[in-house]
């Protein structure tokens, strides 16, 4: 009889290669950053000539649209978490991303003369700043929540970290885009009006809406190409999560000591850092005359982004070398904070008596490579007290945090105000007759004065630190979450 053979099963012990999704993901999320510092960053960047062609005396004057952003910001964060929390971070985020893209065009409109007409003025583009920060609201939030679904609870700092590294890339690239665009410099010719550039940025925004609706899912097991092995990497299972969330625990919430203690730093290191993004072209133009279309001066006043960008990804590597030898996570988190505030001090200290530009931004770079250190430990916190609420938590954190952004734009530029006002009265002359040398004066000394409150902002921030405990969750019983079972310290 002939001999019947049948291939063998495949054997169940071998293991298969997990799939890859979650670092598709990541990569989307981290695109996200940088097209929201491109945004942010280009506007402090396009800030003295706009005041130019509104014909304002000063990027001081536009006070108010910095801080309408902000205001507007603080306001929607914490709805939108919640709104993102519920209807997952697919829809919120394409909703936020398109908005804030639509505003960053309009930009382009305001004060243009055409046919006679006048465009708005300083009062419409503090409209649509306000509109801005409204529509971009909740974007990191809603990252957060996506982290929390896709990488495993190990990764979350280096995960926040590389998210933030690519804002922050972004950030500090573009002043050196905008030279190459708009200024021009030394070497290369202007490319395009202003205008331009925000209508450009505006687009990129869009596209990245499209290529984000066709690729992501809320959850892993939701996703076609995500197999059982990277569904068990990150910690989830195949069944689909209830759709019922339940309500927000929001005594909880109000009455968490480590959730207070994390919103006070974050608004602290927010006043110390909205500097880089606001006002440090126009000073290091004031303060050291470096010219609109310096090519060396482009890439200086983006340092404090994009050395900050290696601090958002050391951080997230020194908080699990210091977990690992302090036996805890929340020790880890905390020593790291602590140390970072006190150099962020030093440096700010440095700052206000450097006696070059070179020195300055070497001082100003390493204050943002501090802040950087903390922001995967942050908003990871945030994760590990909110859990299936991340968002929401998220959000207070980030809406505290935008309301230290906005007091220090709004306290920058009323300083400086009235030291021009006190100088104008001492001298009995009206401001419009100072000439520029005293108004330059005047300026300068206004910035001395605000550098030294950030100093004594970062100290604070460090004590702060000392009080922030992750293992503190905020969530109600019934809320059993796969993520919150402890995960090793390594990466």
């Amino acid at each position: 009889m002939p001999v019947l053979t049948t291939s063998p099963a495949p054997s169940e012990s071998t293991p298969s290669i997990p799939s890859r999704v979650r670092y598709q993901v990541l990569a989307m999320v981290c695109g996200l950053s940088m097209i929201t510092y491109l945004d942010r960053v280009c506007f402090g960047t396009a800030a003295p000539a706009i005041a130019s062609e509104l014909n304002l005396t000063s990027v001081a004057d536009m006070k108010w649209v910095f801080t309408a952003f902000a205001i507007a910001y603080a306001i929607f964060e914490i709805p939108t978490g919640w709104w993102g929390d519920r209807i997952g971070p697919k829809k919120m985020l394409i909703r936020i991303v398109a908005w804030w893209s639509v505003c960053t065009a309009l930009t382009a409109v305001v004060g243009w003369k055409w046919a006679g007409i006048t465009f708005g003025g300083l009062g419409t583009l503090i409209t649509l700043r306000f509109l801005f920060g409204a529509g971009e609201a909740g974007a990191y939030p809603n990252i957060a929540s996506v982290l929390r679904q896709w990488i495993p609870r190990h990764q979350w700092e280096l995960a926040q970290g590389l998210v933030w590294m690519s804002g922050r890339i972004a950030g500090g690239l573009t002043p050196l885009i905008w030279a190459l665009l708009v200024s021009g410099t030394a070497f290369t010719p202007s490319l395009m009006h202003w205008r331009t550039a925000f209508v450009l940025f505006g687009i990129i925004g869009l596209i990245w809406c499209v290529i984000f609706s066709i690729q992501f899912r809320n959850r892993p097991q939701e996703h076609p190409n995500v197999n059982q092995e990277e569904l068990a990497l990150i910690g989830t299972t195949t069944a689909s999560p209830a759709t019922h969330h339940g309500p927000v625990p929001w005594k909880a919430l109000l009455t968490n000591r480590s959730l207070w203690a994390l919103c006070l730093m974050y608004s602290l290191i927010n006043y110390g850092w909205a500097f880089n993004i606001t006002y440090l072209p126009s000073y290091m133009e004031e303060r050291f005359e470096v010219p609109r279309d310096d090519l060396i001066g482009a890439i200086y006043k983006g340092a404090p982004l994009w050395v900050g960008a290696i601090g958002c990804v050391a951080g997230g590597i020194l908080v699990n070398t210091l977990s690992r030898r302090l036996g805890s996570r929340a020790l880890g988190r905390r020593a790291l904070g602590v140390m970072a505030m006190l150099l962020c001090a030093a440096c700010w200290i440095g700052a206000r008596e450097a006696t070059n530009v070179h020195l300055f931004c070497l001082f100003v770079a390493a204050s943002g490579f501090g802040i950087d250190l903390t922001l995967g430990a942050a908003w990871a916190t945030c994760q590990d007290l909110g859990r299936r609420n991340t968002a929401v938590v998220a959000a207070c954190m980030n809406t505290i945090g935008t309301l230290g952004t906005a007091f220090a734009t709004w306290i920058t530029g009323t300083v400086i105000q009235s030291f021009i006002a006190s100088k104008s009265a001492t001298l009995q002359t009206p401001i419009s007759e100072l000439s520029p040398s005293i108004i330059r004066e005047a300026t300068l000394s206004g910035y001395q004065a605000v550098f030294l409150t950030t100093v004594g902002g970062f100290l604070i921030a460090a004590v702060c630190w000392l009080l922030i405990d992750p293992d503190h969750v905020i969530d109600t019983p019934e809320h059993s979450d796969p993520q919150s079972d402890p995960q090793p310290a390594s990466v």
